[in-house]
């Protein structure tokens, strides 16, 4: 059986949220389970591709489970622990389902590097790792909120695609002849 530095089975809460302003934000994902808790790092496209995942297998599990109970719209606001003080960020994300007792889990694995600069490899012994079991109802729930975070981003430049700063934005595809987008 695999050894976790945390094992957080079950969580009383997870929550993907970001501090700081847009284009200086930090992503993390923070759980809870009794006393312990812990704070990890993503880029804000992991935390979407994590969200997008969850919400996917999500309907898959709808789709081949028709007993399984639906997700109810969530009603209690989870509100992430200030201040974050992550542990680690992460290098690897593993998601799964156990069906016996109707819970998604994910496994996450430190980004690690060696005194030589080479990433360890994430099944090291050395290399911290969490687990995470929550219900499909949390996840859910974590899922749509990371979706709304991550949409609170920088505005896109309709020319060329890339966001636009509080200080202005210069679009390479005016060629230079207009005058730096500011919003």
């Amino acid at each position: 059986m695999a050894q976790f530095t945390y094992d957080l089975n079950p969580v009383d809460f997870i929550i993907a949220d970001a501090v700081g302003e847009p284009g200086k934000r930090t992503f993390y994902l923070q759980a809870r389970a009794g006393r312990q808790s812990i704070s990890l790092v993503l880029e804000k496209q992991e935390v979407n591709n994590l969200a997008a995942s969850v919400l996917q297998l999500l309907a898959e599990l709808e789709e081949k489970y028709d007993d399984l109970p639906p997700i109810a719209r969530a009603k209690k606001v989870v509100y992430p622990e200030q201040p974050v003080e992550p542990s680690f960020r992460i290098g690897q994300l593993l998601m799964g389902y156990d069906e016996e007792d109707d819970r998604i889990w994910l496994i996450a694995k430190a980004l690690m590097v060696n005194d030589e600069g080479a990433i360890l490899d994430p099944d090291d012994e050395r290399v911290p790792s969490v687990r995470i079991v929550a219900t499909r109802q949390q996840m859910h729930t974590m899922s749509e909120h990371a979706l709304e975070v991550v949409s609170r981003g920088r505005p896109v430049c309709p020319l060329c695609g890339r966001a636009i700063d509080r200080q202005g934005h210069f679009c390479p595809r005016t060629d230079g002849q207009a005058v730096p987008i500011i919003l």
